[in-house]
């Protein structure tokens, strides 16, 4: 069968990839064209574009490329046209796939979604394009499924990949982690300041404000493959600070404790059991017209999955030095952790096991066949 994917992001390229793998285990002549980055390439198909070539943030910059992105829908719908796959699997990333959906269900092509837009969160009027497009929805967080519901739209909850991502890595060593990045002894505490260099300029600033007030801590700048380290370094001004990259996994599984940017590396930090602050700050401007378009109590994964307050969330103008201080000193504590840990075990429980990729991969190809 032939596949066409459409993933944009770092985290769409993670379920991206092993999406893919599991397509070529229930479909050995899996042919498979895709929109996505590294990890995708390295399963095997053929990029058509990497994500980093328009990874917009936020509404301003959105408007800004606009001309771009008009194009790059055409050239994907050609592209679509040329290669004319038996389905089309659509892998978050709203903004670009519901537009593409839209035109593929006129053509009569097949399509899925892997990974539901944020309708949930925001917009639940787009329901009605995802009904009139979608052949078939899989979502991997377990309220989404009683949401679709309310409007009539019956979906697949397939559990969530990242189970399957931490639990099946190899193991990491932490004294040659330690010894091969020159670390030390001292508890590690983690910085996840994000992808994008907009939301690491004003993420990492502020986390990095309180390094030295932690001397007895080294804090540890989780590096995305996207950014290079000189443009890191230009946020270093403790000793107490180092920085490597692509490592996030291996870093977390030995971190006493994480400052992680709002997104789906909250949910990765709670799944190895790391105590954790949510941090978020946009432009004004982003966070005025998204705090008028966002229905949810809270912005953590966690804490939506939960449906209560787990970790805190310090956003916008409570995401500073003070309370951030306040809130590490918090999850520092032997008490504080020990509930922590305990939520972190229900959570897991209810995102539903392992398999999410399989699942899916086993429904598609079922899909066609019959």
């Amino acid at each position: 069968m032939k596949y066409y994917i459409v993933a944009g992001e770092a985290s769409g390229d993670l379920h991206g990839s092993n999406l893919m793998k599991a397509l070529h285990r229930v479909d050995a002549k899996a042919e498979i064209r895709f929109w996505g980055g590294d990890l995708m390439q390295a399963t095997g198909g053929k990029l058509v574009k990497h994500y980093k070539e328009r990874a917009f943030m936020g509404f301003i910059e959105v408007v800004m490329n606009l001309n771009k992105i008009f194009k790059d829908i055409s050239f994907c719908k050609k592209d679509i046209e040329n290669f004319k796959p038996d389905a089309i699997i659509f892998i978050d990333n709203s903004g670009f796939n519901l537009r593409i959906a839209k035109w593929a269900k006129q053509e009569g092509y097949r399509t899925n979604y892997y990974i539901s837009p944020q309708v949930w969160a925001s917009r639940a009027s787009r329901v009605k394009a995802i009904k009139r497009d979608i052949d078939a929805m899989y979502v991997i967080l377990p309220f989404v499924k009683p949401f679709y519901k309310k409007y009539g739209y019956e979906v697949t909850f397939v559990g969530h990949p990242l189970i399957d991502e931490i639990t099946n890595r190899e193991q990491v060593d932490e004294f040659k982690f330690r010894e091969t990045h020159k670390l030390g002894n001292k508890p590690i505490i983690a910085l996840l300041p994000g992808s994008r260099k907009q939301e690491i300029t004003k993420m990492l600033s502020v986390m990095l404000n309180i390094a030295d007030n932690y001397p007895r801590y080294q804090f540890i700048i989780a590096g995305a493959p996207s950014q290079d380290y000189s443009f890191y370094n230009t946020f270093i001004k403790s000793s107490n600070v180092k920085f490597i990259s692509n490592k996030t996994y291996d870093l977390l599984s030995i971190s006493t404790a994480a400052l992680v940017t709002s997104g789906t590396a909250t949910l990765e930090t709670a799944l190895f059991k790391v105590p954790q602050v949510v941090c978020y700050k946009g432009s004004n401007i982003s966070y005025q017209i998204a705090k008028r378009i966002i229905t949810l109590k809270f912005i953590s994964l966690v804490n939506l999955v939960m449906d209560r307050e787990v970790v805190t969330e310090l956003i916008q103008n409570d995401f500073n030095k003070k309370r951030l201080k306040k809130e590490l000193d918090n999850i520092l504590n032997p008490e504080t952790r020990k509930h922590l840990f305990l939520d972190y075990y229900e959570l897991e429980k209810t995102l539903g096991g392992k398999g999410a990729s399989e699942k899916t991969a086993k429904l598609i190809y079922e899909s066609i066949k019959s």
